[in-house]
């Protein structure tokens, strides 16, 4: 069956740097990630390049950082009052989440901290970073009305990882290493950043 929008596809992945070759995830040992294309769940240069194979089929397809999760933006670095941080064990790149403006969770990675301020940058993990993804199709389905209308794949058809902007550091949690499928934006749309 043809990849086309509306469709879901179903597929199995590792993803690399592809300057330094490090393994940055994969779903080797768990489901296939599934998402409906068309509907922004996964980086646009996965998807295109997606749309251009069937089921069963293999592929390494490369993304840049224009077509993957943007360019480094320095200015996406900000310092806050440590105080804001009471409580925390802070280390140099541990990732926070917090709420952002909008009510939606925003992620940081702290950059640098001392007694009076810590510096959070705001960039997705993987900007600036050209990605290499060897993916196999496992499956295209039709979507069912249900997941078309709600715009995420599955009997309840709802989700969504809540990726929003902003700069609150309030609520933090350690990111776990394995299985958050979170670069192909497979937790309902971190992926169109």
């Amino acid at each position: 069956m043809a990849i086309s929008d509306n469709k879901v596809v179903s597929i199995s992945y590792e993803l690399k740097d592809a300057v330094n070759g490090e393994v940055i995830d994969s779903n080797a040992e768990s489901a296939p990630l599934s998402f409906i294309v068309g509907k922004g769940q996964i980086i646009p240069g996965l998807e295109s390049e997606i749309k251009k194979l069937s089921e069963g089929d293999s592929a390494e397809i490369k993304v840049s950082p224009k077509d993957g999760y943007g360019e480094y933006d320095e200015n996406a670095l900000q310092t806050l009052p440590r105080e804001q941080f009471a409580g925390l064990e802070l280390k140099e790149g541990m990732t926070l989440y917090g709420q952002g403006e909008d009510g939606g969770t925003v992620q940081v990675v702290v950059k640098s901290f001392n007694d009076e301020e810590v510096v959070v940058d705001f960039n997705h993990p993987m900007a600036g970073k050209e990605l290499l993804f060897s993916i196999n199709v496992v499956e295209v389905r039709d979507a069912t009305d249900v997941e078309l209308q709600n715009g995420f794949v599955g009997p309840a058809a709802s989700g969504g990882c809540g990726c929003g902007t902003g700069d609150s550091c309030h609520t933090t949690e350690e990111t776990p290493k394995k299985d958050n499928h979170e670069c192909c934006g497979g937790s309902g749309g971190c992926g169109s950043h």
